[in-house]
């Protein structure tokens, strides 16, 4: 009996290993290679995380914007798009605005919570991330496609999912106004950017 128990203890704990060696492989290839010396650059210089001149894929009238500048702040990237260089700058309201959004919508919507970048193009700002909790996407976006786009794999539909729902679209309005407000400073300030 208690080899029976040794072989089924060796079994499971063997099943254990190979799931977590399935799992940093997923983890791997949706992380890419891991540069170690450019995470330690990041966290270094906090409030620039990465200069990129590069084309958007697919973008529609954004097709225009050359170049990014993506800043850390607070854990989060906020990339700004432009069709020069000196667009791409940040303003303390961009950054202001940046974490307040963060704080409001961690505060009122949910805590669990891995966003990705905020992207500020010219005329449009599109912002993505996955509640945890509920196994929920969203997408804020304004400008040309303005809406709430939500994305998840079988949610079960409960008033716990209704009431996120509900959070998601109730934020949003704020989010639109904040944003909004930004991208129209943007454009009446172009001296600044110059």
């Amino acid at each position: 009996m208690n080899n029976y128990m040794n072989e089924r203890y060796d079994s499971i704990k063997d099943l254990v290993k190979r799931a977590r060696l399935i799992n940093e492989q997923l983890n791997a290839e949706k992380l890419g290679p891991i540069n170690v010396a450019a995470d330690i650059e990041a966290s270094i210089n906090d409030s620039t995380y990465e200069t990129a001149i590069e084309k958007p894929k697919n973008r529609g009238k954004e097709d225009e914007t050359n170049f990014v500048q993506r800043y850390k702040i607070s854990g989060s990237i906020m990339a700004i798009h432009g069709k020069t260089k000196s667009e791409t700058d940040i303003t303390s309201d961009d950054k202001v605005s940046f974490q307040e959004t963060i704080d409001e919508f961690t505060e009122e919507v949910s805590d669990l919570v891995d966003f990705n970048q905020l992207n500020v193009y010219p005329n449009t700002v599109e912002w993505s991330g996955k509640i945890i909790d509920s196994d929920v996407e969203f997408i804020y976006t304004i400008g040309e496609d303005s809406g709430i786009y939500i994305n998840g794999d079988m949610l079960k539909i409960d008033d716990s999912t209704l009431d996120m729902i509900n959070k998601l679209k109730t934020f949003y309005e704020k989010f639109k106004s904040k944003w909004s407000k930004v991208l129209a400073a943007r454009k009446q300030a172009p001296e600044e950017y110059d």
